[in-house]
């Protein structure tokens, strides 16, 4: 039966026109398998159990041995019951007959049943489920250790498709990372020369990579996956689909899935407190739109208000700032007519760069700049800097560089507003960079650092980016 119903994709055809799409030829054996796993049969106790939970039915027996479950079990595949434990009373072991033989499970409840990680509302539905995952487990096991080994994955034609197509339009939107070596020139007489020579080195490529955001998932009706083309077989929680682009695989699938999420925007349900390569992917620009808006704003009437990014504005406008953008995207309406205050428009940016899940120096870097900071000789200072620049995922390294032009003109009018960027960075410093550990302390210990790397990004924006 196996070899039968295990198609290949021979019958699917890959081509780079979305029209001439055909879907791949769904693996039909585990599916079948399913269909052919015993059916849960309820051995129900004669008699009423007092001490009989109210969570459970006639299936449970009160307290009985191993030995008279596994007589009452005989009879069938797929019979079951609840039995009290005689060495541990009050707690419960759902009995099961399986493969000729009688399995004993620790069955618990917390408002569902449940022996693992699986929750189900009914006794009747855990033991279908049991049934069906151990059926084809056995009868399966080589089959399913082999099923990852083929995958349709990188087969399909939407897929490259819209692959082709995202870096295609990114590439042509983004400014590539230059990397620069900072060098001394005797005729500056700046302690730190702002001069910069490319070196013949490989450059970034644009690739805005994003990692599936996988989560358990229970499917309606039959669901294959769209890794393996293979059935996902269970009553619940079958596999796990992803959260921000909805594709569906295999718990075990998932983690051979290269990181190509394409976020769809209709599954994208806040701007706010997204991750920030999710966010510009499922809206297809090379920012976050909060970015662009709000800096756009602040330069059209903003750039003179006294203690511009120090002042705060009121709490609960900046909220309204954020539920707009939450609503209505960049349709959100921040103008002089809705916000007099400019101070708004920079406390929800701020609002909106510190409540990043993943702050646009990632955590992963934080220690790398910090480090940086410490270095004494200036110019080697600026490399570290820079070559931590070049690490940073494409989506942040291009809102960085945007946040780093605006602040630079910020300075240009800093006789009235009051702001150099050694104040901007006091300011931005813990907005920007936030330790993996979030420790209070060592956030203290290492302010001095966060306002030296915003400042010193600031003060050599056009050679760092």
């Amino acid at each position: 039966m196996a070899a039968s119903s295990n198609s290949s994709l021979s019958g699917s055809s890959v081509s780079s026109d979305p029209e001439d799409y055909q879907p791949p030829i769904w693996k039909s054996y585990l599916y079948q398998l399913q269909q052919e796993a015993p059916r849960p049969k309820r051995i129900t106790c004669p008699q009423e159990m007092e001490s009989r939970p109210k969570y459970y039915g006639r299936e449970f027996h009160g307290i009985i041995s191993r030995e008279y479950a596994d007589e009452l079990l005989v009879a069938a595949e797929g019979s079951y019951l609840i039995r009290e434990s005689q060495r541990q009373p009050g707690t419960h072991t759902l009995a099961l007959r399986f493969g000729h033989q009688t399995l004993n499970y620790r069955l618990f409840y917390d408002g569902k049943h449940f022996v693992g990680e699986k929750r189900f509302e009914s006794v009747h539905d855990l033991v279908t489920d049991a049934l069906i995952t151990l059926y084809i487990e056995t009868k399966a096991a080589e089959y399913i250790a082999k099923m990852t080994t083929n995958p349709i994955y990188e087969h399909l034609g939407y897929t490259s498709l819209l692959k082709d197509k995202m870096v295609h339009r990114l590439s042509r939107g983004r400014t590539e990372p230059r990397r620069v070596t900072f060098q001394r020139d005797e005729r500056i007489s700046s302690p730190l020369v702002r001069r910069s020579a490319l070196k013949d080195t490989q450059e970034k490529q644009c690739s805005y990579e994003k990692i599936h955001n996988f989560k358990v998932h229970t499917f309606r009706g039959p669901h294959w996956c769209e890794y393996c083309a293979n059935f996902m077989w269970g009553l619940i929680a079958q596999g796990v689909r992803c959260s921000d682009c909805g594709l569906n695989v295999h718990k075990q699938c998932s983690k051979l899935v290269p990181s190509d999420c394409q976020p769809d925007l209709r599954r994208i349900k806040k701007v706010f407190s997204c991750d920030l390569t999710t966010l510009v992917k499922a809206h297809n620009t090379t920012r976050p739109m909060v970015v662009d808006i709000c800096i756009r704003e602040i330069e059209l009437r903003g750039m003179k208000s006294e203690g511009l990014y120090r002042v705060s504005g009121f709490s609960e406008h900046i909220e309204d700032v954020r539920l707009a953008f939450d609503r209505d995207g960049e349709k959100a309406d921040i103008s002089a007519s809705a916000y007099a205050d400019i101070n708004i428009i920079a406390g929800a940016l701020k609002l909106y760069l510190r409540d990043l899940p993943i702050p646009v120096i990632t955590f992963d870097l934080y220690s790398k700049f910090i480090q940086a900071a410490k270095i004494p000789n200036a110019e080697s200072r600026l490399e570290a800097i820079h070559e931590g620049l070049l690490q940073l995922p494409p989506a942040h390294y291009e809102t960085l560089r945007y946040l780093m032009a605006h602040l630079k003109r910020v300075t240009m009018f800093e006789k009235d507003n009051l702001m150099n960027a050694e104040n901007l960075g006091i300011v931005f410093g813990p907005t920007l960079m936030q330790p993996p550990e979030q420790n209070a302390l060592t956030t203290l210990n290492d302010m001095r650092q966060q306002k030296l790397v915003v400042q010193l990004m600031i003060e050599h924006e056009d050679v760092l980016f």
